[in-house]
């Protein structure tokens, strides 16, 4: 914002002293109010896609920078292990499903034994402790036949879980994004018995999170749906515009275990405290980077095309809210007056009257402003 300003060198008010003392001329401008901070901007999504599957890597499918669909093969582990132990499950599976053939087969002749027996004793041809022989050895081979049910089912399950290891040996990626990170290469073993080694990371870089630190200061006049605008170190000229989502409810550092920091705690207690702002950017062109700086500007009011003045120039303040100016007619007379200040952003002032636009107002701080004032 330029301000037009105007020598003084009318003798009649004025002494010669005076002359290269400036003042500024009240015109139209725009006025915000905003909060300086600094973020960091970061993909809307970052996933470390890791092995679920151990063994050495036999073929990386993808490499840094490359664009990726989501269920596209990212790389292959050797699957000896999981193929064995598939074929081992499914012979598993085979021979409880034999075993239960046989049974049933025994289950049919025990039924059979037991019709005998049940017409043979109606007829007092045999005795009751054959029937209840020829029952217990019906009942034996249905409990038979349910236990090896049981075990089918638990050999499919098995079956199942090895078919879902032997799948594992292929990476599978889990969104559409970016290779952003290449942590593995061809030939390396990887363990997933403890944890799951990343193999690679994905960023969907087509929107951007901007992080916004938000100094303790400033955050209780910060809020959801606010007008931000940022711009990065590489091109300052260009301005991003967003509004910001959410602010979160506490700093970061209320996630350390306080018993891990006691012996920093003085420290911490006279530490700047800083809260995230969050908002998303559009970024098509893929301008913007994981981890680049934003110098962010959050709005917290404005007023467009308006009457406005320095905020230097603004005097003492009346119980009524007015504020005291010194102003210089085209004579080179000075007065002061009081006029209504509206936003005020301690640079810029806005004047809602008591002042029209063209005159010209003393800085306070300019050397006639202290005599004046004076």
């Amino acid at each position: 914002m330029i301000w037009a300003t105007v020598r003084f060198l009318s003798p009649k008010a004025l002494s010669p002293a005076h002359e290269a003392n400036l003042y500024a001329v009240a015109h139209i401008v725009d006025i915000e109010d905003t909060v300086l901070a600094m973020g960091t901007i970061q993909p809307l999504k970052l996933v470390s896609v890791g092995a679920q599957a151990s063994g050495r890597i036999v073929a990386m499918h993808v490499a840094l920078g490359d664009n990726v669909a989501r269920g596209q093969i990212i790389a292959e582990i050797d699957r000896s292990t999981q193929y064995n132990a598939l074929e081992i499950a499914e012979a598993g599976l085979l021979q409880v499903r034999a075993q239960r053939s046989s049974r049933v087969v025994a289950l049919k002749q025990a039924a059979q034994a037991l019709k005998r027996a049940a017409t043979t004793y109606a007829q007092e041809a045999s005795s009751l402790a054959d029937y209840e022989s020829a029952d217990a050895t019906y009942n034996i081979g249905r409990a038979d036949v349910a236990a090896l049910d049981a075990q089918i089912h638990q050999a499919l399950i098995a079956v199942d879980t090895a078919r879902v290891n032997l799948a594992y040996t292929r990476v599978i990626a889990p969104i559409d994004g970016t290779v952003v990170a290449v942590i593995a290469a061809e030939g390396q073993t990887v363990n997933a018995a403890q944890a799951t080694p990343a193999i690679v990371k994905l960023a969907e870089l087509q929107t951007m999170t901007v992080k916004v630190q938000i100094s303790e200061a400033d955050v209780t006049r910060v809020r959801p749906g606010q007008k931000v605008y940022f711009s990065i170190l590489s091109a300052p000229e260009r301005r991003y515009e967003a509004k910001m989502r959410a602010v979160e409810p506490a700093p970061e550092s209320i996630a350390t275990d306080p018993t891990t920091s006691a012996s920093s705690s003085n420290s911490a207690s006279i530490s700047a405290v800083y809260y995230n702002g969050l908002f998303e950017i559009a970024n098509a062109d893929q301008q913007l980077r994981p981890s680049m700086t934003a110098q962010v500007n959050i709005v917290l009011q404005e007023a467009d095309h308006v009457l406005g003045i320095p905020a230097s120039a603004l005097g003492e303040v009346l119980t009524d809210g007015r504020r005291a100016v010194t102003v210089v007619d085209v004579r080179g007379r000075v007065e002061s007056r009081f006029i209504t200040v509206g936003l005020n952003n301690r640079v810029t002032a806005q004047v809602l009257g008591g002042l029209a636009e063209g005159e010209r107002v003393i800085l306070i701080d300019s050397k006639v402003g202290a005599a004046v004032t004076r």
